[in-house]
Formats: structure tokens, C-alpha cells, sequence
């Protein structure tokens, strides 16, 4: 269930992807008074997140929150909440609301409740979520080689800790669960080797071995992926 677009250059990407994401998010808030929107981490948004700070719409009544965090603080240079704040809390969209999926003094597994139940508070179903890709098939952090994935995939909590072999640092992830609580689901990705690995994921198989399956092999939310090389 999704929609496909190609562009020439990744500049065309952001302009147009992040024209939809503004559009979504004022018609919310013209229609409830308010609007959440999910970002992904990583390079791939960071065009986008930028167009987003300048574009003009009531940012005070927008609610974002992360896909997905390493459990590091947020000054830390791998922080996606850092990230979002450089890139997208500011300008314009500076009088967001910023939900963490990091609690400062815990670790991560003590923490993950009270993580689910601020997610779980948040107004829903989210207006977008803004998802990412990487090379293996994960999005947010559902990765292939967690050893817990089966569970996480059908986990029926809003977070869970991740903890794959071939990432350094801890994390927290939104679940499928959580991710497919949307109104709209964009999934932004560049370069060949990339597009073949949705090639690979867009077709029957099993979830766990490409988790971004789960947002692509669904009926529930619309998907449109971004795309150029």
C-alpha cells in the first residue's frame, strides 16, 4: 500500500516532501488544533527537516518526536534528538513541542515504560511519520539482526528497547505498533543500493528479514516513498 517518487536530485526531494509533510500538518491543525509528527534520524532527512523550519505554519501547535533514539544524551553528537533540535526546532519551527524517547539517569530497559506510556499520551493517530531506510532493511531502530526482532515487530507496546549486535549504542524504537498509528507515512531514501534493497523488501517474505516490511507490507496507513540517487 504505497505511492512512489522519484526525483532527479535529493533537492527536489526535500522541497517536495517537505511541502506534503507542512500541508498534512496545517489541515490538522486546522481540523483539531493541533498536530504530531514522527522524524526519522540519520542524514537522509536532514534537507527536509531544514525546508520544514522554514516553512510557515502555527509550529506551536505541532508536537515531534523521534522514531527512534540512540540512549545517549541529547549533546551527544549521535543523539537524534540533538539532531532534531539543530535541524528542525529552530527558525520558524522553533516553538515546537519536543517529546523525548531519552530519560537522562536510567537505563534504557527502566526507562522504556515510562517512555511508552509519554508516547502513548501523545495525541494519535500521529499526522506524519517520516521514516528512513538503511541498507540492511531496518527502519527507525528495528534492525535485522536484533535478536529480539520477532518481538518487536509484533510487539504491541509503543517502544521497545533495541539492542542489535551490529550497533554500537543501545537504543529506543517506536514499534510498528506505534509507527503504523499514522494518518501518512512518507519513507525517504537515496542511492542504488538502497533502491534495491526496497526492491527486495517491497515483495512477500518475512518481516524480520527486512523490518521496513512492516510499514510497506501493510493495508493500514498510506505509504509514499521519496526517493533519488
Amino acid at each position: 500500500m504505497f505511492s512512489q517518487h522519484f526525483f532527479d536530485d535529493r533537492e527536489r526531494v526535500a522541497i517536495s516532501l517537505s511541502a506534503d509533510i507542512a500541508r498534512r500538518l496545517a489541515a490538522a491543525i486546522d481540523a483539531r488544533g493541533h498536530a504530531t509528527l514522527v522524524v526519522s534520524g540519520g542524514s537522509s532527512p536532514l534537507a527536509t527537516l531544514n525546508a520544514l523550519a522554514a516553512t510557515d505554519i502555527d509550529w506551536s501547535k505541532v508536537t515531534v518526536l523521534a522514531s527512534d533514539e540512540r540512549w545517549v544524551a541529547e549533546d551527544d553528537p549521535s543523539s537524534n534528538a540533538g539532531m532534531i533540535a539543530r535541524e528542525l526546532l529552530r527558525d520558524k519551527a522553533s516553538d515546537a513541542r519536543f517529546v523525548s524517547l531519552y530519560e537522562p539517569g536510567m537505563h534504557a530497559d527502566g526507562a522504556i515504560q515510562t517512555i511508552a506510556d509519554r508516547v502513548s499520551a501523545l495525541p494519535l493517530p500521529f499526522d506524519y511519520v517520516l521514516l528512513g531506510m538503511g541498507d540492511d532493511g531496518h527502519t527507525a531502530s528495528l534492525f535485522p539482526d536484533d535478536p529480539d526482532i520477532e518481538s518487536a515487530l509484533s510487539s504491541q507496546e509503543a517502544c521497545i528497547v533495541a539492542k542489535p549486535p551490529s550497533q554500537p549504542l543501545q537504543r529506543v524504537s517506536l514499534t510498528p505498533n506505534a509507527l503504523l498509528n499514522a494518518h501518512a507515512i512518507g519513507l525517504l531514501f537515496f542511492g542504488q543500493s538502497k533502491a534495491d534493497v526496497f526492491a527486495a523488501a517491497s515483495v512477500d517474505g518475512e518481516l524480520k528479514e527486512f523490518p521496513v516490511r512492516s510499514v510497506l507490507r501493510q493495508e493500514i496507513v498510506p505509504v509514499s516513498t521519496y526517493f533519488a540517487l
